[in-house]
């Protein structure tokens, strides 16, 4: 990096710890000065008679240059607590987001960033999924992941962890956005997976360090989403769902769309139904999504056909009750006729050989393969 950009970036470092300061504001102080060591040499309050900033946020621009060499400390220790700091100044700043107008003006990084070279699809879904929604998340991450397809995604609780640890399964790349700062893992029972994805790809932050999970900065963050993925893939939303905002975000970013279908009855599907009816592309397996990108596929969905013909015949019974919305034990029992301390015997062999799981509550559900 020449010692100009280095400069550039250090102003902008400081920057964008204004809270007031968004991208677009930033881009139109930049085109006045000429460059952004030209917005700090501008007092606060002819930017404020400009009307790019209001009165106190000038007065409060001006106060903050007295702790510039602060900012600058901190700036130059980034790259000692393993975090990289890219602007868009620089060569390996994303060119998937460049096109965008409130692209962000830097990224904090763990890790690594997408790889152009490489497709990348933004797998996201409700935080409260039903195990059916989990697994067929982790199932495609999986799978798309095998084949070289970039998985980009939240890091939330439910289908977006649970995407991203089937592209960790697949031994594939996944990206995680954060809504707060990159030193904060949220929520904080993801900090095993959060760990994983900096190894195998990178967690990725417009906000500055020590930045909450503030409910107003995760739509802000689902732009960074869709625009770093080729296409956005919706497993569950309802219809009222966080999830929609990302869509509506990646239609104008001119993304494609995919969605999961679900049972009609099922509100947790309702979001992902009413997208298709809109034009979605419904996906029925991995390879239409693979297609996509031009990528043959030749697996279908099944669920372990080959391990099933294996199974003696009380364990392919028992296994034949199950589906991948879990069933309670007692149904099952009641269903198979087989004594409770023999079903749950049947059951922990099915589990262990990795047929089924459970849920918890004494509920099993199928996996997917």
């Amino acid at each position: 990096m020449g010692m100009e950009v280095q400069a550039e970036n250090e102003v902008i470092y400081w920057l964008i710890q204004f809270p007031f300061l968004g991208p677009v504001t930033i881009q139109a102080m930049k085109d006045h000065a000429g460059s952004f060591q030209g917005i700090y040499n501008i007092e606060g309050m002819e930017w404020a008679m400009r009307g790019l900033l209001k009165e106190e946020e000038g007065a409060r621009f001006e106060r903050a240059k007295k702790d510039f060499q602060k900012v600058q400390w901190e700036y130059h220790s980034l790259e000692s607590r393993g975090i990289k700091f890219t602007t868009c100044l620089d060569e390996i700043y994303p060119k998937r987001l460049r096109p965008f107008a409130n692209a962000p003006t830097a990224l904090f990084v763990k890790g690594e960033l997408p790889r152009e070279d490489q497709p990348a699809l933004a797998i996201i879904g409700s935080r409260n999924a039903t195990q059916y929604g989990l697994e067929a998340a982790r199932y495609f991450g999986k799978e798309l992941a095998r084949e070289g397809v970039q998985i980009i995604s939240g890091l939330a609780a439910g289908v977006d962890g649970a995407g991203q640890s089937g592209a960790l399964e697949g031994g594939g790349s996944t990206y995680g956005i954060l809504g707060c700062g990159i030193n904060i893992c949220y929520p904080r029972e993801n900090y095993g997976l959060f760990e994983r994805v900096v190894k195998s790809g990178g967690m990725i932050s417009e906000f500055c360090l020590g930045e909450p999970p503030r409910a107003r900065n995760f739509p802000v963050r689902n732009r960074i989403i869709s625009g770093l993925s080729d296409g956005v893939f919706v497993v569950e939303a309802r219809k009222k769902s966080g999830s929609l905002i990302t869509v509506g975000l990646a239609l104008e970013q001119g993304k494609d769309v995919f969605a999961l279908p679900g049972r009609i009855t099922d509100p947790g599907s309702q979001g992902c139904n009413e997208l298709i009816q809109t034009g979605a592309s419904l996906v029925n397996g991995p390879g239409d999504i693979l297609e996509f990108f031009g990528i043959k596929f030749e697996k279908k969905l099944s669920l372990h056909e080959k391990s099933e013909k294996g199974l003696a015949k009380k364990e392919k019974m028992l296994y034949s009750f199950i589906d991948l919305q879990p069933k309670h034990l007692e149904d099952i029992v009641n269903q198979s006729g087989l004594p409770l301390s023999e079903c749950m015997m049947i059951l922990l062999e099915l589990e262990l050989s990795g047929l089924i799981q459970r849920t918890g509550g004494n509920y099993y559900g199928r996996k997917l393969s």
